[in-house]
């Protein structure tokens, strides 16, 4: 005998699903949104539908907006000869809150992980390369976490950089950010002094 109703198991289901979220906290949300007004549960459904139909990637950096090329690309207002590699969209979030840095990024989309079978070319470091190349940059920031994954990244581009002899600069951010630690969770004066404490790599 099913004591729940359907829709409702379905919502714990789907809330499980996402990381970081346990069976307990997905049912606590799916209780919770059963108080919750109509026209409230409407406008977050249609976020959640919306997601991916009203969003694209930048065909330049990898990042995430609403248009090709993304709204950091396109301004007049960076300096488009120091990139910043970073994992992840979220990433540019945290770095874009300090405030302090006024270049464009690469976003890898990941980080090289044998153990999860994602090696470099499951993400965009050849796209990073040919970018290099391409464009006449001062610098690369190496902006990845501070973990096992994001060193190997770190340590894998900067490898490629010295086998094509680039004339490019190549930086890591400072440990200012504790290791093991994610740029997701860093708070700005964290990353503040990573990104003014950054260091030949």
């Amino acid at each position: 005998m099913r004591i729940l109703p359907k829709s409702i198991i379905q919502l714990i289901e789907s809330f499980e699903k996402l990381p970081g979220i346990g069976p307990k906290t997905a049912s606590r949300l799916t209780f919770y949104l059963l108080h919750v007004p109509q026209i409230n549960l409407d406008i977050f459904a249609d976020a959640i539908k919306n997601l991916k139909t009203t969003t694209v990637f930048c065909s330049i950096c990898g990042n995430i907006g609403e248009n090709d090329p993304c709204v950091i690309c396109e301004s007049s207002d960076r300096d488009t000869t120091v990139v910043c590699v970073v994992e992840q969209p979220i990433d540019i979030l945290s770095i874009e809150k300090t405030g302090k840095y006024k270049g464009v990024y690469h976003v890898l989309h990941g980080a090289i992980n044998p153990l999860a079978n994602i090696g470099p070319d499951e993400i965009r470091i050849s796209e990073l390369l040919k970018r290099v190349k391409k464009n006449n940059l001062k610098e690369v920031i190496l902006a990845t976490n501070a973990n096992m994954e994001g060193e190997a990244t770190a340590m894998y581009i900067n490898r490629e950089f010295k086998m094509q002899n680039s004339k490019c600069r190549i930086t890591r951010l400072a440990h200012g950010l504790p290791v093991g630690a994610d740029l997701e969770y860093a708070d700005e004066v964290t990353l503040s002094r990573a990104l003014e404490g950054r260091r030949e790599y």
